[in-house]
């Protein structure tokens, strides 16, 4: 289903993206990791909902760990 229809981004391409070496944290970095910028901000909290869809789909042994300096 699209939710970004701004930038045409569906809910999908956002949960697989979650799988990526350096997965997004943000609706704006989801935006830069598909090399668009927000537009209009309606799918905040889609964009939000399908990351969080994106993460818990992936297995705990691939989930990145935060670094501590």
């Amino acid at each position: 289903m699209i939710i970004c229809s701004c930038n045409v981004l569906s809910d999908g391409a956002v949960r697989s993206a979650m799988s990526s070496p350096n997965p997004p944290r943000t609706p704006c970095q989801v935006h830069r990791h598909f090399g668009c910028t927000a537009k209009c901000g309606r799918c905040t909290r889609s964009l939000r909902d399908a990351m969080d869809d994106g993460r818990a789909e992936q297995p705990m042994e691939q989930m990145p760990v935060a670094k501590v300096a």
